[in-house]
C-alpha cells in the first residue's frame, strides 16, 4: 500500500531512464468509502488508515466484518448461517469497525443530480485532494550516479 521510494536500479538499454524501486505507483494516494463497503470494504480503509498512506474519502461504511458461515444443515436442503470469525485490533484490543464501520476524514456525499450529469462527487474530491499532496510530495525523479573507477592497487 505505501509505497515511497527507496532505491532505483540501472537500466541496459542505452541512455534508459532508471528504474524505482519497489515499483508501483508511487506518492499520494487517496481511498474512496461508502455505506455499501463491508467485510473486505471495512477493513480495507481500516487498514489504510492504520498504515497512514492516505486520507479516506466519502460516507462511512457499512460495519460488519464479522465472517458467517453455514454450520448446520437441514433435512430439507436449507441451512443455517452463524457468526463465527471477528477481526480484531490486538493493540487497542477492540473489534475493527464492527457496527460503527471506517469513518472518511473527509466526508463527501454522492449526489443524484450530479451522478446523472456523468459526475462523481466523490472521485473529483479525492482527485483535488491527491494533486494537493502531490504539490507537498512530488514524484520522485532518479538518476544513476557516476561510474567509478575501483584503486588498483600494484602487487606487492
Amino acid at each position: 500500500m505505501v509505497r515511497r521510494l527507496r532505491a532505483s536500479l540501472t537500466n541496459e538499454v542505452p541512455n534508459g531512464a532508471a528504474m524505482r524501486l519497489p515499483a508501483g505507483i508511487l506518492g499520494p494516494k487517496a481511498l474512496l468509502i461508502n455505506e455499501l463497503a463491508g467485510s473486505g470494504g471495512d477493513f480495507f480503509p481500516w487498514i489504510f488508515r492504520h498504515q497512514q498512506v492516505g486520507p479516506l474519502i466519502g460516507t462511512r461504511t457499512w460495519g460488519g466484518l464479522v465472517k458467517s458461515s453455514v454450520h448446520y444443515a437441514f433435512i430439507d436442503g436449507g441451512a443455517m448461517t452463524a457468526p463465527d470469525n471477528a477481526v480484531f485490533d490486538p493493540i487497542a484490543k477492540k473489534w475493527v469497525a464492527e457496527n460503527e464501520g471506517v469513518a472518511p476524514d473527509i466526508e463527501q456525499h454522492q449526489e443524484a443530480g450530479a451522478n446523472s450529469k456523468g459526475r462523481d462527487l466523490q472521485l473529483e474530491r479525492a482527485v483535488q485532494e491527491v494533486l494537493k499532496m502531490l504539490e507537498k510530495e512530488p514524484t520522485p525523479k532518479v538518476s544513476k550516479p557516476a561510474y567509478s573507477t575501483p584503486a588498483i592497487k600494484p602487487k606487492a
